[in-house]
């Protein structure tokens, strides 16, 4: 399954690079108006009306240079394959206020035969808008915008490109078809507050293979929808691994079919690979087809200590009620546990600890060796 898709993505590859070795349609926004150190939001939307227009396949160029970008929502259909080719920086504004509530600052959509290459960073300047997000116990939080939303594009390649420091989440791919992440750039600190990589969701064939991601949060997560996914040769770290999920919080959730994820490396990430559920949920979803393979996770470097667990009754969702695995490297040091009555299914639960002792005070669950 593994080689039959990276080759039909390599033939789609050589397709799509026929075509941009044949370009004679170029549109350079620099002819468009656009100077450095300026905003080129109105450049870029008349090259790319004009690109999109083309009935031979046709390039939009952003040279080499630093520049200011709005938010902007790029369009098809298109009349013959396009691409926009960026070698310079662009910059979002560092006032969240400033891009309006919108979910995604750079978005493109309704496109056959789309590609986004280039040496450029598409830098969010998201440190402001961390420090100020208060959306994990504010629900009237004011929105964040991600730096992409690529929605509905079909037989299409990302290639070469980074994303920096992000408001939001990097990347959201929704009702995508054979779309190509190649050797993408992903970066934020480990602090920046839900920085997901790329999200995917309602999408299928999506492959993302030879990429470095690096977030405050999922590298790459998998939403209701995602179908024949592939994930390969990518570094994670830092962030929280490689995850599908969360399901089943929302009504007509669909099903998450075909992941495959091979050769990769998790490095300081909190997790490795999850798949992951809300508990007690009416909703009826599946997770089905899932393979991992060839996995290298190092262990965390991150030291723990004085940690107290106390007063704590209820229900487990396993047969182990306590997992504390803590760091070889570092392992976990004045662990505490007092007093934690778990059940499952009407019977006692277990306790596993890995590299730390922790001291125990009162009931808790039986210690498995």
């Amino acid at each position: 399954m593994d080689t039959k898709l990276s080759i039909t993505t390599f033939t789609l590859f050589l397709f799509l690079a026929s075509y941009v070795s044949a370009q004679t349609n170029g549109f350079d926004v620099t002819k468009y108006g656009a100077l450095p150190n300026r905003d080129i939001t109105k450049a870029l939307t008349n090259a790319w009306k004009d690109a999109c227009g083309s009935t031979t396949p046709s390039k939009v160029v952003v040279p080499k240079g630093t520049y200011m970008l709005k938010q902007i929502d790029l369009k098809g259909p298109c009349k013959a394959p396009i691409n926009v080719q960026v070698d310079g920086k662009i910059l979002a504004p560092k006032n969240p206020k400033l891009l309006n509530g919108v979910d995604q600052w750079v978005k493109f959509g309704y496109i056959n035969f789309f590609t986004l290459s280039g040496r450029g960073t598409f830098d969010g300047q998201g440190e402001t808008a961390w420090k100020h997000n208060d959306c994990g116990t504010n629900k009237n939080c004011d929105r964040l915008s991600m730096n992409f939303g690529f929605a509905f594009l079909n037989n299409s390649i990302i290639q070469d490109i980074t994303s920096k420091d992000s408001k939001n989440f990097h990347v959201n791919v929704l009702g995508c078809n054979n779309l190509t992440f190649i050797n993408m750039n992903i970066n934020a600190p480990a602090t920046s507050l839900n920085t997901d990589g790329i999200h995917i969701g309602r999408s299928t064939q999506v492959v993302i293979t030879n990429s470095i991601i690096g977030t405050g949060d999922d590298c790459i997560s998998l939403g209701d929808g995602s179908k024949q996914i592939t994930i390969l040769n990518v570094t994670c770290g830092p962030g929280h691994g490689i995850s599908v999920g969360s399901l089943g919080k929302y009504p007509n959730e669909e099903p998450v079919e075909g992941l495959t994820v091979k050769n990769c490396t998790l490095k300081n990430t909190d997790n490795g690979l999850r798949i992951k559920t809300w508990p007690g949920t009416p909703i009826i979803s599946s997770v089905s087809k899932m393979h991992f393979e060839d996995i290298v996770m190092y262990p965390s470097k991150i030291k723990i200590t004085d940690v107290s667990f106390k007063n704590i009754r209820g229900t487990s969702a396993t047969q182990e009620g306590i997992v504390l695995d803590c760091s070889s490297s570092v392992p976990c040091e004045f662990v505490e546990l007092n007093d934690i009555d778990l059940t499952f299914n009407g019977a006692v639960t277990t306790a596993k600890f890995s590299n730390t002792k922790p001291t125990i005070i009162g009931k808790v669950p039986k210690l498995m060796a």
